[in-house]
C-alpha cells in the first residue's frame, strides 16, 4: 500500500509540473545535452529565449546599412544563435529536429569614417560591431507552423530593449524568402559553414 501512494503522488508531481518541464527542457536520443525548447504564452506568443548568448555561435551575415540605401532590411551584423542541444542532434543526425530554434541578434556597424561604410581601427580598415539591435527567432515545428514550410518567425525588435514576447509573423514576411532561397530546410546553411554539411 505504501508503494501504490508513493507511485500515485510522484504521478500527481509529474503531472502538476510536467507540462512546464516539457515546454522548456527535454532528451533526445540522438543528444546527451539538455535541451531547451520553445516557451510560449497562454495566448501563443513566443517568450524571448533564456540565456541564447550562452549557445552555439553559428555565424555572423554583415548587410551594412550603407551598402544598402541607409535601410538594409535586417541592419547590421546578423549574430546567429543554435540552442545547443538541437545543435548536437544535427551535428549527429544532420537534420534539424523539431523544437530547433535560432536565434538572431543583430548589431549595429561602429559610425564610418569612410565613403563605404568602413572605419579605420588598431587592427585595421574594416566593418567593426557597435550597439546590439534586437532581434529575431526562428522555431521549427511541423504542426505549429505548417502553413510557413515547418518553422514560425518571430520579430523580437530591430532596436533595444528586445521585447519580452513577439507574434509569429505572416508567411509573406519572412517565411517565403527562406522556403525561396535557403540552402536546407529553409535555414541558411550556405552562410554557415558549422552548418554546410
Amino acid at each position: 500500500m505504501r508503494r501504490l501512494i508513493t507511485g500515485v503522488a510522484a504521478f500527481t508531481i509529474l503531472l502538476a509540473g510536467g507540462a512546464v518541464l516539457q515546454r522548456t527542457v527535454a532528451q533526445d536520443a540522438a543528444s546527451t545535452t539538455k535541451r531547451y525548447l520553445p516557451e510560449y504564452t497562454e495566448t501563443g506568443d513566443l517568450l524571448l529565449p533564456k540565456n541564447f548568448e550562452k549557445w552555439v555561435f553559428v555565424g555572423s551575415p554583415l548587410t551594412p546599412n550603407v551598402l544598402n540605401d541607409g535601410k538594409a532590411n535586417f541592419p547590421e551584423f546578423h549574430n546567429v544563435y543554435m540552442e545547443p542541444g538541437s545543435y548536437e542532434i544535427y551535428q549527429a543526425t544532420g537534420q534539424f529536429p523539431e523544437g530547433t530554434i535560432f536565434l538572431k541578434e543583430l548589431q549595429l556597424m561602429l559610425p564610418q569614417e569612410n565613403p563605404d561604410g568602413s572605419r579605420t581601427e588598431p587592427s585595421g580598415r574594416g566593418f567593426f560591431p557597435g550597439k546590439l539591435n534586437g532581434a529575431d527567432v526562428t522555431v521549427k515545428d511541423s504542426k505549429r507552423y505548417a502553413d510557413s514550410g515547418g518553422w514560425g518567425y518571430y520579430n523580437f525588435n530591430h532596436f533595444e530593449p528586445k521585447a519580452k514576447t513577439a507574434k509569429v509573423r505572416a508567411r509573406g514576411e519572412c517565411a517565403y524568402c527562406h522556403i525561396a532561397s535557403a540552402k536546407k530546410d529553409d535555414v541558411w546553411t550556405q552562410f554557415y559553414s558549422r552548418l554546410d554539411r
